[in-house]
């Protein structure tokens, strides 16, 4: 059976479509999962992992009135990220990642585990925030495999 991953590389080179990532919380885990695939080099352009707010206003254009006023972790910022990794990319698709992973860093608005990804494609930028539980390693792998399917999903809904 088919992974998501070679899912996801399959259909990309089916549809001649180009990704590229912006990742925080998962650090490249998502731009890995890609090229892990036999022919993802048809694919994948090119990754950013955009860690600090001075990365993701360098690299991805996110303004710093939206830090301030939200946070990195916010849908505000994730959805600024995907059109800025897109627009920085020339890539049909950014998929992007922000997110708590913790031990530390959670407080009660924006809890450890809490992640927001989003994805820009044409003149469509979807997002989703989730609440995953486990250890730094799980969230980050959870935010790595439902990345690829938020992809996946917007792919098949066109």
């Amino acid at each position: 059976m088919m992974s998501i991953e070679e899912k996801l590389v399959q259909t990309l080179a089916e549809m001649g479509l180009t990704i590229s990532t912006a990742e925080s919380c998962t650090g490249g885990m998502v731009a890995s999962a890609i090229v892990d695939i036999a022919g993802a080099s048809q694919v994948y352009n090119e990754g950013f992992i955009t860690y600090s707010n001075e990365a993701k206003m360098k690299y991805l254009n996110v303004s710093e009135e939206t830090l301030e006023k939200h946070g990195a972790v916010s849908e505000e910022v994730v959805r600024e990220m995907a059109i800025g990794c897109r627009t920085a990319t020339l890539s049909d698709l950014a998929v992007v990642t922000s997110g708590v992973a913790g031990p530390g860093g959670g407080t009660l608005e924006k809890p450890v585990g809490l992640v927001y990804l989003a994805c820009a494609y044409k003149d469509i930028v979807e997002s989703r925030s989730f609440k995953f539980d486990g250890d730094r390693t799980h969230i980050r792998k959870q935010a790595t495999k439902e990345a690829i399917e938020m992809v996946m999903d917007l792919l098949e809904n066109q």
